[in-house]
């Protein structure tokens, strides 16, 4: 079974091959995060691709909507459908109660777009009996031509972005905003265009880059856009990055550094990182998580993003939790990520395995827009809400709390190590405050005051 990395690459790739252990599974990764010249200034998705699993498709019971992939039948599962996420992390409780997103809105921003993007949602929804997704789209300054390759990652990430967060909150509206290409300034002028528009409640952002790679002057439009979205009392997320405590190198080179990813590590933004989750592949019950870091599989840096920021001064919201630091620390948060254990996607008419942390961007989303729904407004800036609920006694758990010591360390291109942080109990940077128990936590966080003072 080969695996398939895609990240919408500019430049060349490595090939690896290694082998997964005990499975006997042969690994076919492409090695590397998007490269770029010192000229270029670009984002890439956070998402990694498994293989196509459509003929491993079973229904074993009536009615439809009853779906069982053979991936989610090993022990332990590996692949999820929306019913056992929504049961893993708590969201069926809300849905029963009719708390599902209705009258709000998701943007989520992408380059490029899928041009089968409506047939596969269809798909998706009709595979799982889901509602039919409401999802207008716009590309408000064209789409400029781009390499197959890119293309394709773009259009990968754009469809795993619909499809889980429509899975997570079905009644919330979808308004999908894509820019012309996936430089930075495309990329911000589509941000711009959803933030002055007021396209939705809550955007989400599945894409980065080290923050020293972004031009100066764009990071400073960038922390500006988001200031103007927290005063409008838009909530933001983004993905913290796919190659654990680093990113790759600026220049182009072969290789990575320590490094965390913009947008994440804005303090007006929640950066959302990455766990494996074990839950049961048919009843979704949940059984554990470690920090995701899938790095010996792929033969590469694969593991969720997080470190500190070498931008931002340590926001006040973050004062108990970090590690005696000045700065600001990510991920805020976590979500499953892992591709061996990832989420099921319908793609240009057949199913893949994703995984990455982009695929916790937008259902941390659409658990927002269930919290607005519950409170009846936007609620700005969640994360002061999040730390001061991680101070509630133990027994409300409104977090999984990740504490089994499982790191984000990657390795180098040279053999080396780039030493990441590991999972502790309470925040740390390797997944933040945890996974959500969103039938808790959501409710929990309709109660905090909206947050529409911006973070500098």
């Amino acid at each position: 079974m080969k695996i398939l990395r895609k990240e919408g690459a500019t430049r060349g790739r490595r090939a690896i091959l290694t082998l997964l252990i005990g499975a006997g599974i042969a690994i076919a990764a492409t090695g590397g995060a998007a490269r770029r010249s010192a000229a270029q200034h670009v984002m890439t998705p956070d998402t990694l691709r498994a293989p196509n699993i459509k003929q491993e498709i079973q229904q074993v019971a009536e009615p439809t909507g009853t779906v069982r992939f053979s991936c989610q039948l090993t022990t332990p599962a590996g692949c999820y459908g929306p019913d056992q996420l929504r049961a893993a992390y708590g969201t069926q409780t809300l849905l029963d109660k009719g708390y599902d997103g209705a009258g709000r809105t998701i943007a989520i921003i992408d380059a490029y777009g899928s041009p089968t993007l409506a047939s596969d949602v269809a798909l998706f929804d009709s595979v799982w009996a889901q509602p039919a997704a409401n999802v207008t789209t716009t590309a408000p300054f064209g789409i400029d031509p781009t390499t197959p390759e890119n293309a394709d990652g773009w259009a990968g990430e754009t469809t795993l972005d619909v499809e889980w967060a429509h899975a997570i909150a079905p009644g919330a509206n979808i308004a999908l905003v894509i820019a012309k290409s996936n430089d930075d300034a495309d990329i911000l002028d589509a941000t711009q265009y959803a933030i002055d528009h007021n396209v939705g409640d809550v955007i989400s952002q599945s894409f980065g880059e080290a923050e020293q790679c972004m031009a100066s002057s764009d990071l400073a439009r960038q922390h500006q856009l988001f200031r103007q979205a927290v005063q409008q009392g838009i909530t933001l997320f983004a993905s913290s990055g796919d190659q654990g405590a680093a990113q790759p190198n600026c220049d182009g080179s072969d290789g990575y550094f320590k490094s965390v990813s913009t947008p994440a590590s804005d303090p007006n933004v929640t950066g959302v990182g990455g766990t494996t989750l074990h839950a049961d592949g048919v009843t979704g019950a949940y059984q554990s998580e470690s920090t995701w870091n899938e790095s010996e599989l792929f033969g590469d840096a694969v593991a969720g993003g997080g470190g500190q920021s070498v931008l931002f001064h340590r926001p006040i919201y973050q004062v108990r939790a970090a590690h005696g630091s000045a700065v600001r620390e990510v991920p805020d948060v976590s979500y499953n990520a892992a591709v061996y254990n990832g989420v099921i996607v319908a793609y240009q008419g057949s199913f893949y395995r994703f995984g990455g942390t982009s695929a916790g961007s937008p259902q941390w989303a659409a658990i927002t827009s269930i919290v607005d729904q519950i409170a009846g407004r936007r609620s700005g800036n969640i994360n002061p809400a999040l730390y001061v609920l991680s101070l509630l006694p133990g027994r409300v758990n409104p977090f999984h709390d990740i504490a089994d010591g499982s790191t984000n360390s990657v390795p180098n291109t040279d053999g080396s190590t780039i030493t990441g942080y590991a999972a502790t109990p309470g925040y740390d940077m390797a997944t933040g405050l945890g996974s959500p128990n969103i039938g808790a936590i959501a409710p929990l966080i309709a109660q905090q005051p909206a947050v529409t003072t911006p973070t500098d």
